[in-house]
Formats: C-alpha cells, sequence, structure tokens
C-alpha cells in the first residue's frame, strides 16, 4: 500500500453523551451538563463543553466535577440506550458517504475514502468540511473530523480539529506534528510504557523516533516494540476495515503487591469493575453476564461467574453481582490478578427501577438496604417520564411532595416545567428512545 497517496480519515463525535442529551432536552443546551453517576462514587461519563471550561472532564468523580462547575451544573443518568440509537443515525450518514468504516465506539471510527486516494490536502479538507457538516445538518450533532496518511494521525489530526472543525495533516508534515507530542499520543503507549521511556529520558514521539528498533524493543518489548517505532516515525499501514462485534468487555489489574485481605480484594474489583465498565459504555451495549478472574500467587486461575437476570449497563449493579464473586485471601490464597468482564451483550436492556437493591454496598460492611429518598416515589432526576394531556418529558427535580417535569423533546424547542404533587401527578415511566423523536432507521442501515 502507498502509504503516500492515501488518505484515513477519523470522525470523533464532540462532547458525545452530553451533546445527546443537549440535543434530546432543548433547555439544556448551552448549559454545563455532566453525564454520570449521582452517588458517591459516581463517575463523570460524558461532559459538555459548557461544563468543560470549569476544568470538568470524563473519568472525574462527579463530587469533583460537581465542585469546579457549581451550582449550575445538571446532572444526569447515563441512558446508554439513547446514545445507541445516536449513533446509529451518525455512523449510518458516515456510510453513505464512505461505505466502509471501522466504528472503534459508539462515538468515533475511521474511513478510508477510494475517492480520495491520490487527492490533494485541499480536497480532504472539502470533503472533511463536508462530511463533518452533514452528520450535523441529519442528526444535530456535531462531530470533528482529522485526516491523514494512516490511522494514527487521523486520530491526531481530529484531537485537534475539537471542537466542531477538521485538521489535514498531510504526509509532508506528519513529522514535524508528531514529534514535539508526548508519547502518550501514540497508540498502545499507557502509562507502564510511558514512564519506561521515561526513565530512559524519551518523552516525545520525535525522541522515540529517533532511536532504533532495536531499541524500542528492548524497551517496549519485542511484540510492540517495533510497530510503535515505526508509527512514531510516520509509517502507518494498517488498513480500515469492519470491526466484528465484541462479544464481551473486560479490564485486568495485576498488583505490585499480592493481596492479602478481603477489603483489599473487594477495592480492586471496583477499581477493575469500574475500568470494564467505562469499555462497556463506550460500546453501547448492556451486558447480562458478570464474571471475576482471579490469579493467585502461584499462578494458577480461577473464574466466577453469574448471570442477572436482564442485561444491563447499570455500573452499580454489575459492580454488585461482581463483588459478590469475591473470596476471601485467607482461604483462598494471595492474589496477584484481578479481572472483571461484562459479557451475555445486548442492545436491549431492562430498565430497573430499584438500582440500589442490586447494587454494590460501600466498601465498608454492607448495611441492610434502605431505599433513599429520592427513590421513595418511583422517580428520580433525569427519568423519562409521560403525561397524558402534556406529552413526553423527563424529571427535573422530586421531593417536598411534588415532581417537576420539563416536556420536550428534539423537536419542540425548550419545553415548560410543570409541577405535580407526587400523590395525584398521572405520569408514568416513559421510553426514552421518546425523547429522540426520529422515525425508525430503514431495515437496511440496522444491519449494520
Amino acid at each position: 500500500m502507498d502509504g503516500s497517496s492515501r488518505w484515513v480519515l477519523h470522525l470523533d463525535m464532540d462532547a458525545f453523551f452530553a451533546s445527546v442529551e443537549q440535543l434530546a432536552r432543548p433547555t439544556l443546551r448551552g448549559r454545563p451538563v455532566l453525564v454520570g453517576g449521582a452517588g458517591g462514587r459516581g463517575v463523570v461519563a460524558g461532559a459538555s463543553y459548557e461544563a468543560r471550561v470549569f476544568g470538568a472532564r470524563s473519568a472525574m468523580p462527579m463530587h469533583q466535577a460537581r465542585a469546579m462547575v457549581g451550582v449550575t451544573a445538571v446532572v444526569l443518568p447515563p441512558r446508554g440506550v439513547v446514545y445507541s440509537e445516536a449513533s446509529r443515525r451518525v455512523f449510518a450518514e458516515v456510510r453513505e458517504v464512505i461505505p466502509v468504516i471501522e466504528q472503534l465506539s459508539l462515538d468515533e471510527a475511521f474511513g478510508e475514502p477510494v475517492e480520495l486516494r491520490g487527492a490533494t490536502g485541499r480536497e480532504v479538507a472539502e470533503f472533511c468540511a463536508s462530511l463533518r457538516d452533514r452528520v450535523r445538518e441529519r442528526t444535530g450533532l456535531e462531530a470533528s473530523v482529522g485526516a491523514g496518511p494512516g490511522k494514527q494521525v487521523a486520530k491526531i489530526a481530529s484531537g485537534m480539529a475539537k471542537p466542531r472543525g477538521h485538521r489535514v495533516i498531510e504526509p509532508a508534515e506528519q513529522l514535524e506534528v508528531l514529534a514535539p507530542l508526548p508519547v502518550r499520543k501514540l497508540w498502545g503507549i499507557g502509562p507502564v510504557a510511558e514512564q519506561r521511556l521515561r526513565a530512559t529520558g524519551i518523552t516525545t514521539i520525535g525522541e522515540l523516533a529517533a532511536i532504533s528498533a532495536d531499541e524500542a524493543g528492548r524497551l517496549l518489548g519485542s511484540a510492540v516494540g517495533g510497530a510503535l517505532h515505526e508509527l512514531a516515525r510516520g509509517i502507518d499501514n494498517r488498513p480500515v476495515t469492519e470491526r466484528a462485534v465484541a462479544k464481551q468487555v473486560s479490564a485486568e489489574t495485576t498488583f505490585a503487591r499480592d493481596l492479602i485481605n478481603r477489603g483489599e480484594v473487594r477495592s480492586a474489583i471496583t477499581a477493575t469493575g469500574i475500568a470494564a465498565h467505562r469499555r462497556l459504555e463506550r460500546d453501547g451495549r448492556g451486558a447480562r453476564t458478570v464474571t471475576v478472574k482471579l490469579r493467585r500467587a502461584d499462578m494458577s486461575i480461577q473464574s466466577r461467574s453469574t448471570t442477572l437476570a436482564h442485561a444491563t449497563s447499570d455500573k452499580d449493579i454489575l459492580l454488585g453481582a461482581a463483588h459478590k464473586l469475591a473470596v476471601d485471601p485467607a482461604t483462598f490464597g494471595a492474589i496477584r490478578l484481578v479481572g472483571v468482564s461484562y459479557s451475555g451483550l445486548s442492545d436491549s436492556r431492562q430498565e430497573i427501577l430499584f438500582p440500589e437493591l442490586d447494587a454494590s454496598p460501600p466498601l465498608e460492611e454492607a448495611p441492610d438496604v434502605a431505599l433513599p429518598a429520592r427513590y421513595e416515589s418511583d422517580y428520580w432526576p433525569g427519568l423519562d417520564v409521560h403525561h397524558p394531556e402534556h406529552g413526553h418529558g423527563w424529571v427535573q427535580g422530586c421531593g417536598q411532595g411534588v415532581i417537576t417535569v420539563r416536556f420536550e423533546t428534539r423537536t419542540t424547542g425548550p419545553g415548560p416545567a410543570r409541577t405535580f404533587p407526587l400523590a395525584a401527578h398521572a405520569l408514568a415511566p416513559a421510553d426514552p428512545l421518546a425523547s429522540l423523536d426520529w422515525e425508525p432507521l430503514p431495515a437496511a442501515v440496522e444491519q449494520h
């Protein structure tokens, strides 16, 4: 493959989860939105650009993000089924322009348009702008598009284009662009590899490119060192291909010191389970089976699984199931590795009104379960509801004997807020997809 003549594009949706919420709930447009868990261990899954100006970002503890944003923050629970549908819409439009795409997650994908082979940088820029405009006009969502002679450079370019932009990195300039970037920007360089390189004085991509391939192999391992060295030198001939649907998502952690008590195992399952859950959120499906993998100090492995009644993407429920599979090192033996995987993946997820009944208890001793006040009426902030007179809406607040609902969808514009007594409100939980108010996609599109 002639690397000088190919153009790879990387489309990355801007603040996807929060942007979808702002699309479906017009009152939130222009407001700092935080999507994620609101509990004590809640983590930000997505932050709007209005929230990011305060320093809030994904993977940050929710309490920290709320403190940064202040009283104007709007905190919403994730609605995976809504993000999955928005993703299908976005990439259905992309496939109209680029039939073969390699979708990495709900909000990003690679493409290699055949009509751009041998094109000039200006022609590629026009194509990227047109693709970005098409997505915005057809879905109401913003994307950034990067282009380069390979996947690595295209992905870096889309990051430079954010938000709502496009960036083309031409073959002649790619080494100049790559050289000053930190090595963590390279695909496959994680914290351990970064630290290993830093210990030898290598902190930038250019410095990694300057060493020999043999030295890169010694530092990073013979299996991947050579490939990473080539990426640092701008050599990236990996093709764009359709990805197989994942059967599971997982995460593993190997500890420098063996875990020898129940509290350490429980903390390890929590941290590893959260890491796996982030991948599940990016996948966009729910999981029905939870598996905990444990490796003893003697290298023997035991896996324990449990299957839920319904597929779910609720983090606390999945963590709760994982914790029920924990063992006591006093009888099991010292543990050096903990893995958590979620399988039985499905687009169909059962909404659970009382997720805290199955959720993981605190790290200390688990108390008897009691419903928190915000669930006393089966309604909580962010829940989709329907009223026979006012139509579709979402709960803004509930307490003091009343419930406040904002009635709006993607197509209505900002809607009115109405307050009802909890004792007589005529509300019922509704399908979250009604907030998008889209016609079903054609069957041919659904097959992708």
